[in-house]
Formats: structure tokens, sequence, C-alpha cells
């Protein structure tokens, strides 16, 4: 017996969708998903201790203490008929053998790059272009970093010009929902779907 209070079951129409935050060791994709999350972000960091030396490549972000051993989960909801689940791909070499799994039943990704260390991406790059699956890149801006122009970077990875690149701040909500909706557009664009509202 319905109410007439009920609120109307938009959950029901709702489709959510599976999107990874992927790029080097320190690149921010923690600090992305925990910004525009709705929800408490689920993160799987440990300390960085005396037994990654060697191992965990720390040039260019020395002061780093944490580091994320599976990934990070967050959620966020585009609009009543599209949520968005935020897995954050591990950064470190040695945990490359989780993304397969992680990019499984994905739609698309955000690769993150520190144009400090912007070689540290080529690797999520290079993964998502051998897999067919669409991407955006994301210039996450540390505030001593230089700011080089969004061609200047195009150029430096040698991207498809079809692949969307844009300056952000991870720490910013309204930054990293840019980069979302741009994803989502882009994504759009590639399955042939016109969307008549941009937002």
């Amino acid at each position: 017996m319905a109410s007439g209070n009920s609120e109307p079951r938009r959950s029901l129409t709702a489709q959510a969708v599976k999107v990874l935050v992927a790029g080097g060791f320190g690149v921010g994709k923690t600090t992305m998903v925990g910004s525009v999350s709705e929800v408490p972000p689920l993160r799987t960091e440990e300390v960085i201790t005396a037994a990654s030396e060697g191992v965990d490549d720390l040039s260019g972000v020395e002061g780093k203490t944490t580091t994320t051993v599976a990934l990070d989960f967050g959620r966020i909801t585009i609009n009543p008929e599209l949520i968005l689940y935020l897995f954050g791909t591990p950064g470190q070499d040695r945990f490359w053998f989780m993304w397969d799994e992680l990019a499984d039943g994905a739609l698309g990704a955000v690769v993150l790059a520190d144009t400090r260390r912007l070689e540290s991406c080529f690797p999520a790059v290079d993964f998502f272009e051998q897999r067919g699956l669409p991407f955006v890149v994301g210039v996450n801006c540390f505030d001593d970093a230089y700011r080089y122009g969004t061609e200047e970077v195009r150029g430096a990875l040698d991207l498809d010009p079809q692949v969307p690149l844009l300056l952000c701040d991870a720490r910013e909500r309204d930054s990293t929902k840019q980069v979302l909706t741009v994803l989502m557009e882009h994504v759009l664009g590639r399955v042939g779907v016109v969307s008549g509202n941009h937002g």
C-alpha cells in the first residue's frame, strides 16, 4: 500500500557504473576519491616502512608516509539516473597485478598525472590503451609543480587527440567532479550516445 508521502523510487532506476582512478605512486588517487565521495571512502592504506626501501620508488614523494596496498573505494551520485563507483588503484609496480581484476567491468578510467614525475603515469596510459578502455587524463596541479599547458603535457604523453586531458586539483570536490563529468561525456561519445544535458 503506497503512502501519499512516498518519495519516488529513483534508486531503482539508477545505473551504477564502475570507474577506475589510476596513475603512479603518490599522484593523488586516494585524495581524488576522498574529495568527491558522498560516503566515507574505503581506504586500504598502510604506513610505508623501511621494508619498502629499494622496492618502491619514492623519488619526488619522499614525504609520503602511507601507501594504498589494495584499493580505494568511493561513490558519487551524478544525477538520479547515474551513480559512479570509484575504485582507486594502487600505484606501486609490485601491486599492478591487481589492475586487471579492478578493471573488470569498468566503464572508463581517470589517469592522474603529476608533471613533476610524468613518467609515473605512462604504465596507466598504456594499460587502458591496450585494453581499449575509455579514459581521460587529469593533470593534478600540485602547489610546487610548474604549470605546463595541456598541449605540452599531451605531447609529452604522446596521447591520442581523442583522449580528453584537463588540469585539476584532486583535493577539490568540484574539480574532481569536472574530471568525472568529462570522462562520462567521453564514454558516451565513444559509444555513440548523444546527451543533451551537459550540466
